[in-house]
């Protein structure tokens, strides 16, 4: 990056959610996992033994989902596998009182 020349670019955060799971007889039960991908982890200097980052805090998909641009940062240009995956688990459950609780005096 030219010094002193800032490029703003549209942010765009991956959400990936998996099937909904079985549901089981003693309560009914839904899972919600949702996957985003955080700052890029990728060793530039792996070559020449050292470390370096390129600084990239976020995946932004270069290309629409089902396409090869969804799996390249818009960002840095590293594929999404260089990213830190950050799995979300959201468990919804019901749950029923027994009808004849309102029948207490």
């Amino acid at each position: 990056m030219i010094k002193g020349l800032a490029i703003m670019r549209r942010r765009q955060v991956v959400v990936r959610q998996e099937e909904p799971p079985r549901k089981t007889t003693t309560n009914s039960s839904l899972t919600i996992t949702s996957v985003r991908y955080g700052e890029c982890q990728r060793n530039h200097a792996a070559s020449i033994g050292g470390y370096v980052v390129d600084g990239c805090r976020e995946f932004m998909a270069s290309g629409e989902e089902g396409t090869s641009g969804a799996l390249a940062c818009a960002a840095c240009g590293c594929h999404r596998n260089f990213h830190r995956r950050e799995v979300e688990t959201e468990v919804v459950s019901e749950c029923s009182s027994p009808n004849n609780s309102s029948n207490r005096a």
